[in-house]
């Protein structure tokens, strides 16, 4: 997976975690480590287990470049 994750670097990535139906993280990747990644919001910075992640996801965009609403 962190092979995986470091593709995303730089990309603003809605992050799937296995801690139930509130466990999405939303934000820019900023760096990832051996365990764990670390995600810039807009209220701070956020540590995520790599081991607890089952999905990360680039925002979806428009064609004008507009983030695109998520239905999950």
């Amino acid at each position: 997976m962190k092979e995986l994750a470091k593709q995303f670097i730089g990309k603003e990535c809605i992050v799937y975690t296995v801690t139930g139906s509130d466990g999405i993280v939303k934000g820019t990747i900023k760096d990832v480590a051996d365990d764990g990644i670390i995600i810039e919001r807009g209220d701070g910075i956020e540590a995520v287990n790599l081991e607890y992640v089952t999905r990360i996801r680039e925002w979806p965009r428009n064609a004008n470049g507009k983030k695109k609403a998520i239905f999950d």
